[in-house]
């Protein structure tokens, strides 16, 4: 079997791929919706592609990996090896898992992830009665995160929030706001997760994604300030979206000086990159984006990794569309016992729900906070053509052409 042709289609706010072969099979993958500017970068490896077995999948990944980067540039090679997967699984019949390791459970436990609606505010009850309509969902999680801090809109809507530069923003996601938190920030930033832990209870567990933006002083006094509240996890504090860089030896001044776990990789990319980050013990919890990292099978090294340095993971995805949570399933089914949960993404618009297909209905794809497996080859997932042509642009006309 050989590649014959790369495609890449923006469907609303997501690039997919289509990667065909001589033998009528394809594979599909999906990038999160936030990228989809990355459509000339993915289709930029086509010439290393053509002619390889797509079964080959780590030979073709071998001529491509060096040309990714951390978030969001290892998207395009991410996509590209769940699309191989895809047909690898295809070709053999079997769902991906099963050339990835084989299952060690039948269903993946999941957090809200996506599920969650515009906050009313930025009070301390705005946070109460935002976390508890989360774990109000039919979905039943056992676990819900909320951004806070740097990784909200708070730093912007209380007054003096930091000390560092305020200025004209960006105006893409990306863009990092730091600087010293001052004294009243600070324990404004207590009275929120207070009041989101009396909503709560000990019924469903609380995460944090915090970051990245504060400094290390500020990072230690706050994981020391929440440790009586059993916060599941402090996330990408001093590093984290869209930061190029890892910065292990803070991390693990971080951790060391608290009971609080704390947690980050959603941004880097390949196993390389979470080396030192695993090996000095830096961080509690790992969580490398499927999407992100260089694709499916370089996020289980990296959960083998950190199983043997008894290191936690919990793996990114709430953008990553209904294609992506295939590949999530997947991956996760093979998972050792470190795996906590991953972050589900559910459709970014509701017509994906009628144009993918694999999945059961969308009220039915998580059931008290876990998904079974999908029985189909592959990741699983597929799209429709005939439903999704009229969300295609014009310029993407032929991407579902044999």
């Amino acid at each position: 079997m050989k590649i014959t042709d790369l495609r890449v289609a923006v469907i609303g706010k997501h690039p997919i791929i289509r990667i065909v072969t001589d033998e009528g099979l394809y594979g599909i993958g999906e990038v999160e919706y936030t990228k989809s500017y990355l459509k000339p970068w993915i289709l930029h490896f086509k010439d290393a592609l053509i002619g390889e077995d797509p079964t080959d999948v780590e030979r073709c990944m071998m001529k491509i990996r060096q040309r990714g980067s951390f978030k969001p540039y290892g998207a395009a090679v991410s996509v590209i090896e769940h699309a191989l997967w895809d047909i690898a699984g295809k070709a053999a019949n079997v769902p991906a898992y099963k050339l990835l390791g084989g299952k060690v459970r039948d269903k993946v436990r999941v957090y809200n992830g996506s599920v969650r609606r515009p906050r009313q505010g930025d009070r301390p009850e705005d946070f109460a009665a935002d976390v508890k309509w989360m774990a109000e969902q039919p979905q039943k999680f056992f676990m819900v995160k909320q951004g806070i801090g740097f990784h909200s809109s708070q730093k912007d809507s209380y007054p003096d929030f930091h000390y560092g530069p305020v200025g004209k923003k960006a105006g893409y996601h990306g863009a990092m706001d730091q600087g010293q938190i001052s004294e009243r920030g600070f324990n404004y930033l207590l009275d929120c997760v207070i009041a989101m832990k009396e909503a709560l209870g000990d019924e469903v567990s609380l995460a944090l994604d915090c970051g990245p933006g504060w400094f290390l002083n500020d990072a230690i006094r706050f994981a020391q300030a929440v440790e009586p509240y059993n916060i599941m996890w402090l996330e990408d504090m001093l590093t984290g979206d869209y930061v190029p860089w890892v910065n292990p030896q803070a991390y693990r001044e971080l951790t060391v000086s608290t009971k609080t776990p704390i947690h980050t990789g959603e941004q880097i990319y390949l196993r390389h990159n979470f080396k030192e980050l695993i090996e000095t013990q830096a961080v509690r919890v790992v969580g490398p984006d499927p999407a992100d990292i260089g694709g499916i099978a370089e996020l289980k090294w990296v959960a083998e990794h950190a199983y043997m340095h008894s290191i936690m993971m919990a793996p990114h995805g709430t953008a990553n569309g209904l294609l992506g949570l295939g590949a999530l399933i997947n991956i996760c089914a093979t998972l050792p016992a470190n795996y906590i949960a991953f972050e589900y993404p559910s459709a970014s618009d509701p017509f994906w729900n009628d144009i993918v297909t694999g999945l059961p209905p969308a009220d039915q794809i998580v059931k008290d906070s876990h998904v079974d497996l999908l029985p189909g080859p592959g990741l699983g997932v597929d799209i429709d053509p005939e439903a999704a042509k009229p969300y295609l642009r014009e310029e993407d006309a032929g991407f579902f052409d044999p």
